[in-house]
């Protein structure tokens, strides 16, 4: 049976957050136990320096970042870990990819156009200003982790389909042009019913808006974090309303219907926010605990979260290898002999 190739990156510019855990690593990690899919998931750490060149920064977070994951339960003989960087022939990809790549395409890509209308809108001259060709061309580089693996499905947020239909679009320019059937065509997964976790703000939780709470920061920072979310001005005894409350979002994507239904009775009882938010502080602990001290255990021991990325790379590698000698073959950059 030919399994299901799904692919996933994760870039490494920060820290994850419950909005990170609840939106793509947990029903990733869910996907790497099963037999039936082939799963790519990486560290997307050459995606990271378009937008970080703090040094230390992208090496904490890459570290913080595997740990994470391994900590939550990735199956990393089931799947394939690795960091895009131990796996050069994605780069070599990229620009195999750039050269059929239409220069008009990636003038098209969102955060491209996002970047003119703000230069635009700042009254610069120059609407590039600031803009790096890392920025321009990221697209190509997403493309070839895609096609690189040749995957199947990838899951993405809305934001990022338009990236999957660029892949799609080089596939096919690159298969047409070298007349062979070299890249299938990968197909955008957007699961609608994933969570968009609420941050201490009541906006989307998110490290742009700096009101993310991180996955395993202390027990202590943990509490404080919790009675930092913002809720309204309802009196202990009021009725609340569980729809649209952060706090009760955060606690729902976390407990079981049963617990949720719970809670939500409580608050039509009129539970009062200190009580409510003492209440999340302990569910999310308890449920953290665990990976909290896994995590931990990683994050001292890099030695061996190294050589699981390396175990990754080497697998992933047997792939890339020989399919680039293919391509390399196809657009005339092959051995004499």
């Amino acid at each position: 049976m030919t399994k299901t190739r799904v692919l996933t990156g994760i870039t490494t510019t920060g820290t994850p957050h419950l909005g990170n855990y609840v939106g793509a690593i947990k029903p990733a990690i869910a996907a790497s136990q099963d037999p039936s899919v082939q799963s790519y998931y990486f560290l997307a750490d050459l995606h990271a320096l378009i937008k970080c060149q703090d040094p230390g920064r992208v090496q904490e977070s890459r570290l913080e970042i595997a740990a994470t994951w391994l900590a939550l339960g990735l199956d990393t003989d089931n799947a394939i870990f690795y960091r895009q960087s131990d796996v050069p022939e994605i780069t070599e990809l990229t620009w195999m990819l750039s050269c059929v790549c239409a220069k008009g395409l990636m003038n098209r890509a969102h955060a491209y156009k996002a970047a003119v209308a703000e230069n635009e809108a700042a009254g610069n001259q120059d609407p590039d200003k600031g803009i790096t060709m890392g920025l321009f061309g990221y697209p190509v580089l997403m493309a070839a982790d895609i096609l690189m693996f040749n995957a199947h499905k990838v899951p993405v947020g809305r934001d990022q389909i338009q990236h999957i239909e660029m892949a799609r679009d080089i596939a096919g320019r690159f298969n047409h042009l070298f007349k062979g059937d070299y890249f299938s065509l990968p197909e955008a997964v957007v699961d609608d019913r994933v969570a968009v976790l609420g941050g201490l703000d009541g906006r989307k939780m998110s490290k742009s808006y700096n009101n993310t709470i991180p996955l395993f920061v202390s027990e202590k920072k943990l509490l404080k974090l919790v009675r930092k979310i913002k809720t309204n001005s309802l009196e202990p005894g009021e009725p609340k309303e569980p729809e649209g409350c952060t706090l009760f979002q955060i606690y729902s994507a976390f407990a079981t219907v049963e617990e949720s239904a719970a809670l939500r009775r409580e608050y039509q009882n009129g539970i009062g926010w200190g009580e409510a938010k003492t209440r999340v502080f302990e569910y999310l602990n308890e449920q953290l605990r665990e990976p909290r001290e896994r995590y931990q255990a990683l994050m001292e021991d890099p030695g061996h979260i190294e050589q699981v990325l390396l175990k990754g790379a080497e697998r992933a590698r047997a792939e890339a290898v020989p399919f680039l000698d293919r391509l390399r073959q196809a657009v005339g950059l092959g051995r004499f002999v």
